[in-house]
């Protein structure tokens, strides 16, 4: 069983690991604690930024010389590859540490074995502390590599009667300032935020994030079947943030910044817009486009996250927040597990994964 001061170093180095959310995407968000022989603290580091130093080597380089002997708190198995920095697994091995304490295990085959490495050295190795908190803070980036995708965050705003706009299209606000600068912490976690067509021609949206030192801008795509949503002089277009717009094979445009995507039933294929920001090193993806969209990602199989913020409002008649998503009956309904309930502001954030998931 686990010592309380286990426990707090671990849990520290959770909450430093959150510090790289957004910023260090194709990697995974880690953060690292390190105590001396004695148990007391005397280092701490987080994955700041892709190409940058590991949490390890933060946390290794603030302890210096009292590393020698003492414990490493890690959220994610130390890595055992040379990328663009060096093996954390070596670097601890070197800095003398004596035992090795970490929550999640490495699923990318390119960078595990770094617990095998250091028993092979000799360094105590320990596993699952903290696991599922762990696991929840970089579940982007642990989905994109066990599903070979982007992690998909489904975002939304309605009333308490579902209701995402009201009868004549208008929809601001429905939710509160507070709700909204929200959104924007969701935005700065992300490697890229998507709406469609009719979320660009409706709101002619800028999807930049605002009011947050220091954010890594996500890439904005609109998905534009036709190519006709996003005109000349979009704000979408501006240089705040990159841009992409994926369209049709066949469709015919003048902008620059496209992907050209397979067709579907409806509008685009899904599967192929995830592959294709994959393979521009997008692992997490807010999706914040309205209910055609949204259906199309659920129909696919593609949201694993939903975030609704609900406002103590009503207004009966208007577009709801999911359209049709290929259920038929009710046996079919997809059912959620809430894994959060948050007041902000006059409305609640609730937060749900899928049963099975």
């Amino acid at each position: 069983m686990a010592q309380q001061a286990d426990i707090t170093a671990m849990r520290r180095a959770v909450e430093l690991a959150a510090r790289g959310l957004g910023a260090t995407s194709p990697n995974p968000v880690v953060g690292c604690v390190i105590t001396d022989a004695s148990g007391h603290q005397v280092g701490e580091g987080w994955h700041q930024r892709a190409g940058g130093p590991h949490a390890e080597v933060h946390a290794l380089r603030e302890a210096g010389v009292l590393a020698r002997g003492g414990t490493a708190y890690v959220t994610l198995e130390p890595c055992n590859h040379t990328g663009r920095t060096g093996p954390c697994a070596q670097a601890l091995i070197e800095a003398g540490v004596s035992r090795v304490v970490y929550a999640v295990g490495d699923p990318n085959p390119q960078a595990t074995g770094g617990a095998d490495t250091l028993r092979e050295a000799g360094v105590t190795v320990e596993q699952g502390l903290l696991e599922d908190e762990a696991d929840a803070v970089n579940t982007a980036w642990l989905t994109s590599v066990r599903r070979g995708r982007p992690f998909v965050r489904w975002k939304y705003a309605a009333t308490l009667d579902g209701r995402i706009a009201a009868a004549d299209g208008t929809s601001r606000w429905i939710t509160s300032a507070e709700s909204r600068a929200d959104v924007h912490r969701l935005r700065a976690e992300a490697d890229a935020v998507v709406v469609g067509s009719g979320t660009a021609r409706a709101d002619d949206p800028h999807l930049a994030v605002r009011g947050i030192d220091e954010a890594v801008q996500p890439l904005r795509v609109v998905v534009d079947t036709e190519a006709t949503a996003v005109k000349p002089g979009a704000r979408i277009l501006d240089d705040a943030a990159p841009t992409l717009i994926a369209i049709a094979e066949d469709a015919e445009t003048t902008l620059t910044e496209v992907v050209r995507l397979p067709r579907a039933a409806r509008g685009l294929s899904v599967p192929a817009l995830l592959d294709a920001l994959h393979a521009r090193g997008v692992r997490s993806v807010l999706l914040e486009g309205g209910p055609t969209l949204a259906g199309a990602f659920v129909a696919a199989g593609a949201v694993d996250q939903v975030v609704g913020y609900l406002a103590p409002v009503l207004l009966g008649a208007g577009p709801q927040a999911l359209a049709d998503a290929g259920i038929s009956t009710i046996t079919e309904a997809l059912r959620l597990d809430i894994t959060e309930t948050v007041r902000i502001g006059p409305d609640l954030r609730i937060t749900a994964t899928f049963k099975g998931a």
